[in-house]
């Protein structure tokens, strides 16, 4: 098709003609081909349309530098929405250079489109007002910019090779197209000088935030909050070309959006930019808190820890699925039952979404000498302090790896896991277990962005010594009202507990120790701990 201003734009259609559009709009150095992954997944339900922008693939080339002005591309982009679904919004779908032109357009023409799904691109607006934290981090992450603005040297570097061999190495991308390089340096010249509107948009809008991204920060696509109302930014654990590397991902964060925006009137194509009036969010629409909105799920949550976990996270505005063998819970389960558990987690993503954080924590206790543990003891407690861990950590972190956004597990181990006793052998050994799966877990998981804290701690006022089992001892009954008796005299509250581990979870701690008697155990040297433990008899 030809642009308002006579370049002529190469369109790309896939999916059922009479379906709602999704229209993607690639980023620099790319063309439409950036799409390839995300194209098919959701062609199956929308006609996804693609283009490449001017200057780039099989577009023409404006004449000058004046054609790469945003105002330009804007009018681009609407006539393209206009080309391929009149009077009918489209659902927009951006990357990068992609999503700073998008931005405008939702600003501009808010009418025109349905849902904005952002990748790594800013408002021009938005960089220009973006200030206080990350904002140094993202000066030096935009070091590119400068150079594109130096005479020849830029040039020099696409046409010897050496720029997109450098960025194909770098991010395991297809070579960009030398011609593409060149002429995009234009879009860094032409625009970086003056910003149009103030970068508003009721448009429902939501962010992909690549963890791994070398170019854009965090901090910065988050900022774009205060110029979209309802605003949802989305972690994913990528590098900075996300629809080459999670295309899967992507497509799944689409379809989730547009489900959840409101359907549109039809609209009037291209309404004129001076007739749009932002209007204010509602008082309940802009939720607040880093857990509204987050899944929380919390095994053994009946009494303890786990409750006081779960009523923590609560409190913040999680979601939180609680799970125990006991009544009591959202779910009665066995975590030792390996088919119940993968029952509960097919319901709860089914039902809730896949959780956001995972905390690991029904366990048991056996008490007494090594000698007097049967065999059926050490089966019961590796059941569940280890294997009911283990099923946690891969049935749920599968889940989260797949979906791409990251998450947190938390292990509860023990201060046990580093402390050798003479009456709790069974105990010691499957908390220690616990640990180092979590130090393992934490190294493979990480890449996926899924962080794994081991939870540390030590006697704290909670239910196990009650419900323990006592081995090697004349009056098991009477020792096991007498130590939980001890235990609940413990004055340290559950609820600081709770408090600890959601800052373990939001500061990514590997190990969080709690109480003192955790930290000094973590310290003490072990020929130390071998000589106490050799004093203290059941």
């Amino acid at each position: 098709m030809r642009s308002p201003d006579g370049v002529d734009l190469a369109l790309f259609t896939d999916g059922p003609a009479d379906a709602p559009v999704v229209l993607a709009v690639h980023g620099y150095p790319d063309d439409h081909t950036v799409w390839a992954g995300v194209v098919p997944l959701l062609a199956e339900e929308y006609r996804v349309v693609t283009y490449d922008v001017r200057g780039a693939g099989a577009s023409g080339a404006p004449a000058d530098r004046a054609g790469y002005r945003i105002e330009r591309l804007v009018a681009d982009l609407v006539a393209v929405a206009d080309e391929v679904s009149p009077g009918r919004p489209v659902h927009l779908l951006a990357h990068d250079w992609g999503s700073v032109q998008a931005w405008q357009a939702v600003a501009e023409h808010p009418d025109r489109f349905a849902s904005f799904t952002s990748i790594s691109g800013p408002s021009l607006a938005h960089l220009a007002r973006f200030r206080g934290r990350g904002r140094l981090r993202q000066l030096a992450k935009s070091w590119y910019v400068g150079f594109f603005q130096l005479p020849r040297v830029p040039e020099l570097a696409w046409r010897s090779g050496v720029l997109g061999g450098v960025i194909a190495r770098r991010e395991g991308v297809p070579r960009p197209a030398k011609l593409d390089g060149l002429n995009g340096l234009e879009l860094y010249r032409a625009n970086l000088s003056g910003v149009r509107g103030d970068g508003r948009t009721t448009v429902p809008t939501q962010v992909l935030a690549p963890t791994r991204d070398r170019y854009v920060t965090r901090e910065l696509l988050a900022s774009a909050a205060a110029f979209a109302p309802g605003l949802r930014v989305r972690e994913i654990a990528s590098g900075h070309w996300l629809p080459r590397e999670r295309p899967d991902v992507v497509a799944r964060c689409v379809r989730e959006h547009i489900a959840a925006s409101p359907t549109p009137a039809p609209a009037s194509p291209t309404p004129p930019a001076a007739s749009h009036t932002p209007r204010a969010a509602s008082p309940t629409s802009r939720a607040t808190g880093r857990w509204v909105g987050k899944v929380v799920l919390v095994t053994g949550a009946a009494s303890g820890i786990g409750k006081a976990v779960a009523e923590g996270f609560e409190a913040r505005g999680a979601t939180v699925v609680t799970v125990d063998r006991d009544p009591g819970c959202t779910h009665r389960v066995d975590v030792t039952d390996v088919a119940a558990m993968e029952r509960l987690a097919d319901e709860v993503c089914a039902e809730i979404g896949v959780p956001d954080v995972v905390v690991n924590n029904a366990g048991i206790a056996v008490s007494g000498p090594f000698l007097a543990h049967s065999t059926q003891d050490w089966q019961d407690i590796v059941d569940v302090n280890l294997m009911g861990v283990v099923h946690g950590c891969r049935i749920f972190g599968a889940r989260m790896r797949d979906r791409g956004e990251g998450g947190h597990i938390v292990n509860v181990a023990s201060a046990a896991a580093f402390t050798p006793t003479t009456f709790l052998p069974a105990y010691c050994t499957t908390k220690s277990a616990v640990l180092m799966l979590s130090e393992c877990l934490r190294a493979e998981l990480a890449p996926e962005g899924i962080g794994v804290t081991a939870l540390c701690p030590g006697f704290l006022p909670t239910n196990i010594a009650g419900s323990a089992r006592f081995v090697g001892v004349d009056d098991p009954e009477a020792e096991q009202r007498r130590t939980d008796r001890l235990l609940k005299r413990r004055p340290y509250p559950l609820e600081k507990v709770a408090d600890t581990v959601i800052k373990a979870v939001e500061r990514n701690r590997a190990v969080q120790l709690v109480t003192v008697e955790s930290r000094a155990a973590r310290v003490t040297p072990r020929p130390i701990l071998r000589r106490l433990a050799a004093r203290v008899r059941p």
